[in-house]
């Protein structure tokens, strides 16, 4: 499970995020009816970024990955006015 801790003004939050979402989301960005919605809003905007088609099968070992090194921290942040973002699998 995926774990967003953080510390705002002496406060801390965490959500866990169960790797099912993680799927999930991987399933809704290599859409390709979902790319070409995103193009088409990033279009709209003047932009000449594309958002490029992403593989499904590319992100699989990315997710199996994630599941096997559980308690790894990916992002650790400390802002100046105290927040704190801890990302951890």
């Amino acid at each position: 499970m995926l774990k967003v801790k953080v510390k705002v003004k002496n406060k801390r939050f965490s959500i866990p995020v169960p790797y099912g979402v993680l799927h999930l989301g991987s399933l809704i960005i290599t859409s390709k009816r979902i790319t070409r919605l995103i193009n088409k809003a990033i279009e709209k905007d003047g932009s000449k970024f594309i958002f490029p088609e992403i593989d499904r099968n590319d992100l699989k070992p990315l997710l199996q990955g994630l599941s096997k090194h559980s308690g790894v921290v990916l992002v650790e942040t400390k802002l100046k006015d105290g927040t704190e973002v801890v990302v951890k699998l």
